[in-house]
């Protein structure tokens, strides 16, 4: 298991709910005994604030302007790419059902789904990139391609099966492209994760064409939408990781930063 990863896992449950709504409300309760206003206005605040969240209207005040950021591809065809990137998010281990088999995450398997598409459309040739920083004995890139080959006959050129991270997605796969003279991709990715990927693999050296699939927050509002559920706090949780993540890339790296997207 890669400590980076397991120490940015840790970082991120301290700042990303519910945790970090979590510590507060209790801190709000041991401080009720000496400072009781002042306890019970942490407390409920904490409490409103992750039932908020928790609900897909609350959700949308991180989402929406993220895939804002992401339009979507009219066309693959005449963007002059000479391949396609398909980025890793996550895996389910052993499932059963699969022989014990890793299989990529409901993310992922949406990105795999456009980038097939994106195959049929234009004959490109496609890289899949994503390592085990989870320490399992198979990388996110093989179980990627399996499933493009098996399940959307769509074949795989290029793995990338050493990264740990989207900063190490772009390096190691801009280190491959470039070995085979490709410069200019379509970049595949969901439409949250696409301002913070497209910067890096811009700062990489290649010329990116976004792709951007799985919108969530397009949409008009329901009833059903205010009402407090565990996805909603999942894309809360997704969206705020994005914004963390996309305010440090910027901080480090703000010049090289398209204006687009920047925060």
């Amino acid at each position: 298991m890669s400590a980076s990863w397991l120490a940015t896992n840790i970082v991120s449950a301290l700042l990303l709910p519910p945790l970090n709504l979590i510590i507060p409300a209790v801190a709000g309760l041991m401080l009720h005994k000496r400072w009781p206003r002042s306890g019970a206005a942490l407390c409920a605040g904490s409490l409103i604030a992750l039932v908020v969240l928790s609900t897909d209207a609350g959700a949308r005040l991180f989402t929406a302007p993220l895939e804002k950021l992401a339009v979507p591809l009219a066309s693959a065809r005449g963007t002059g790419a000479q391949a396609i990137v398909v980025l890793g998010g996550g895996r389910l281990k052993n499932a059963p059902e699969y022989d014990g088999r890793d299989i990529p995450s409901p993310v992922t398997l949406v990105r795999l789904r456009y980038g097939a598409r994106l195959h049929r459309e234009t004959g490109l040739p496609l890289l899949v990139t994503g390592g085990a920083p989870d320490g399992s004995a198979e990388s996110e890139a093989a179980a990627m391609a399996r499933v493009l080959r098996d399940d959307f006959a769509t074949p795989v050129k290029w793995l990338e099966q050493e990264s740990d991270n989207t900063a190490q997605n772009a390096e190691f796969s801009a280190r491959l492209l470039k070995q085979a003279r490709v410069q200019r991709i379509l970049l595949v990715t969901d439409a949250m994760h696409m301002p913070r990927s497209q910067a890096i693999f811009m700062q990489s050296g290649l010329q990116v064409v976004p792709a951007p699939t799985y919108f969530s927050s397009r949409a008009p509002l329901e009833a059903s939408d205010f009402v407090p559920n565990g996805g909603a706090l999942k894309q809360t949780h997704y969206a705020m990781h994005e914004w963390i993540g996309l305010c440090w890339y910027w901080l480090r790296h703000g010049s090289a930063m398209p204006q687009s997207i920047q925060p």
